[in-house]
């Protein structure tokens, strides 16, 4: 081989070595948010079972609110 086709693969090499990391880092974020989304899923579905469960005559009144300061 020729010193240009020496460079000219040494360049492919990098940018695959470049672009296979990137897809790992890209892997690694699209996992993280997926378990984030299932997280929030989770807890919006709590929150919509905990609202379902409370009949609208048993929603408290201002004197049984607790303070903001508590």
């Amino acid at each position: 081989m020729t010193a240009a086709e020496d460079d000219s693969l040494e360049r492919v090499q990098s940018k695959i070595a470049y672009l296979e990391r990137a897809i790992v880092e890209l892997s690694d974020a699209v996992f993280r948010q997926h378990r984030d989304i299932q997280s929030i899923e989770a807890q919006l579905k709590a929150i919509r079972d905990r609202m379902a469960g409370t009949p609208s005559d048993e929603l408290r009144t201002l004197e049984q609110e607790r303070p903001p300061h508590y």
